[in-house]
């Protein structure tokens, strides 16, 4: 050996090396939270683990209105929705939806609302609707800065029911 050292040049200290953890990987907060508590609840006494001790007092704050507690609970609800979605994976095909666009439709939902009406003026043989003069003047009091020119003037008119009533808007005419 040399003068100031206890061990020689090259040789471990511990030869037996570090020593094995005697303890299993279980924290404090594991130990706590499987303890079990005996609770009475509507006069029955009921075993309770922390753990469901604590989600049931969460619940119950929650539902007392406390902002924390229905987060917590909304959080709890989404995690055991994800968990049971990965064990029962969804059996039914997804339903699918179709649309079918049909002009007629659309006709007799603007019909229904009063928007449009029937000219009497083509008879039942060969119907034809126009515009109520209160949806075409509704048209026509929108903001905006569109003038309208003599075409455009003579359609709306041709297709507005009593197309004399409409008040134009002042200056929007070319």
């Amino acid at each position: 050996m040399s003068s100031g050292t206890r061990f020689q040049k090259g040789q471990s200290g511990n030869p037996k090396g570090r020593p094995k953890q005697r303890r299993p990987h279980v924290s404090a907060f594991d130990i706590i939270i499987d303890k079990t508590l005996t609770v009475t609840q509507g006069g029955r006494e009921r075993e309770f683990t922390i753990d469901e001790a604590l989600q049931l007092q969460t619940y119950q704050a929650a539902l007392k209105g406390s902002k924390m507690a229905i987060r917590k609970v909304l959080k709890m609800i989404e995690k055991r929705e994800a968990a049971l979605a990965k064990r029962q994976p969804a059996t039914q095909d997804p339903a699918t939806l179709e649309w079918h666009y049909d002009a007629d439709n659309a006709d007799e939902a603007m019909r229904i609302l009063g928007i449009i009406e029937r000219d009497p003026a083509w008879g039942d043989e060969h119907p034809r609707d126009k515009a109520a003069t209160w949806a075409t003047q509704a048209a026509l009091s929108r903001p905006g800065r569109k003038t309208f020119d003599k075409r455009e003037i003579d359609n709306i008119r041709m297709f507005t029911m009593d197309c004399d009533d409409l008040k134009w808007p002042r200056g929007r005419i070319a």
